[in-house]
């Protein structure tokens, strides 16, 4: 998911280094001068995302798994029309912002789902309020980020990667996680950090100063 700094910034702006990006630049380049567009990689991608979350809102393990193999396809193909949009020049404002709330209202509606999956379990009724805390912590975190990119300026991301891994890369390990049947802990794991880190990325907007209240340069 790009920033709008990154966007406006992309006569300079490195194309993504991170492995998932990496994977996805071959693949796509075959699409180069055809009629696919990144907004249909967009597109699908909210497909699959809705599929998978579909699938894991059943409650079965094998809907489980089939929502998992669903789910790296659909977090694939948010890399891949960001990669083809670069290669091919098909940059735009609109096409960001088309991007930037398919993936924060998928990435938000995956808890969700786990939450409403997971009703049989031990947490009970219990896993649908988390499953919304976490989506709801997961979609505050997007929106309050892109705030600070956008008041920083520099065209960096408000949450860096460690080595070849970008930050957006963990939601690829979803997949695997629902293969092997940690969707519980996941919840559970994500309603506390993820409120943890909305609650400290807000923490980093109000340190930010507001661009209204900078003098004119």
């Amino acid at each position: 998911m790009e920033s709008k700094q990154q966007l406006e910034r992309k006569d300079d702006a490195p194309i993504g280094g991170s492995w998932t990006h990496r994977l996805a630049r071959p693949l796509i380049r075959s699409l180069i001068g055809t009629p696919v567009t990144p907004n249909h990689l967009t597109t699908l991608r909210v497909i699959t995302g809705l599929l998978a979350c579909a699938a894991l809102a059943v409650g079965d393990r094998s809907w489980e798994i089939w929502g998992g193999v669903i789910w790296v396809l659909s977090a694939f193909l948010d890399r891949a029309d960001g990669e083809l949009a670069r290669i091919s020049n098909q940059t735009s404002s609109w096409g960001h912002t088309y991007d930037y709330w398919s993936d924060v209202s998928i990435n938000s509606l995956f808890f969700a789902a786990i939450g409403i999956g997971l009703r049989g379990s031990v947490l009970g009724w219990w896993a649908i309020a988390m499953g919304l805390v976490s989506g709801t912590a997961i979609a505050a975190t997007s929106i309050l980020a892109e705030e600070i990119e956008l008041r920083d300026g520099s065209g960096k991301k408000a949450f860096s990667g460690v080595g070849e891994f970008d930050a957006d890369d963990v939601f690829y390990f979803f997949g695997p996680v629902a293969w092997l049947g940690w969707l519980l802990p996941l919840l559970v794991g994500t309603t506390i950090v993820g409120t943890a880190v909305a609650l400290f990325t807000w923490w980093r907007l109000l340190r930010m100063p507001n661009p209204s209240s900078l003098p004119p340069r």
